[in-house]
């Protein structure tokens, strides 16, 4: 667990996500897919119960090279980052990542705080040695935060996600962390 003061003065904890975090964590979920195309759902296309969440946060929780991890600023859930990786000795070190924040919270450093304490995380576990990610080819203010963190460029994923009728290409990053 972290605490961190962001820009607004404002606390906000980063922690582990528990069982008792799935009705919250639907809820955001709910929220999340209406507040911006770059993710890979939009509005209520996430269908998620409470059961099935708690399933995931466990299944997570159980495994040594995967986490699901969460940011709240006065009880509300504010941003989710989670990471799986492979469970066959030969992909068991590497993951893939993906992060949301609430609309109403950007721009006050959440990103960066919660992929600075998943590759920490990351780091900690003496499996993982690299970390993955794909976003929007048009996302430039991501691309710069995870150029920022030391994710390089590796490829581009050409019609990646379709979004009313526009196809968008993405592009593939990754960072080692040995």
């Amino acid at each position: 667990m972290k605490k961190i003061i962001l820009k607004d003065g404002r606390e906000m904890t980063i922690r582990k996500a528990i069982r008792s975090d799935a009705p919250r964590m639907v809820k955001y979920v709910s929220v999340i897919g209406g507040e911006s195309d770059n993710l890979t759902f939009g509005l209520n296309e996430f269908e998620l119960t409470i059961d099935k969440e708690e399933l995931i946060i466990e299944s997570m929780n159980s495994k040594d090279n995967s986490t699901m991890i969460v940011a709240e600023i006065d009880g509300e859930i504010v941003s989710m980052i989670s990471m799986s990786c492979g469970t066959r000795p030969r992909t068991r070190h590497v993951g893939e990542f993906g992060i949301t924040v609430r609309k109403p919270y950007w721009s006050l450093g959440i990103g960066s705080e919660m992929i600075g304490y998943l590759i920490e995380w990351a780091r900690g576990t003496n499996i993982i040695r690299k970390i993955n990610l794909k976003v929007r080819s048009d996302n430039d203010k991501a691309i710069a935060l995870y150029n920022k963190k030391g994710f390089k460029e590796e490829g581009v994923s050409t019609r990646d996600l379709y979004i009313n009728g526009v196809f968008y290409d993405c592009i593939i990053m990754g960072l080692e962390i040995d």
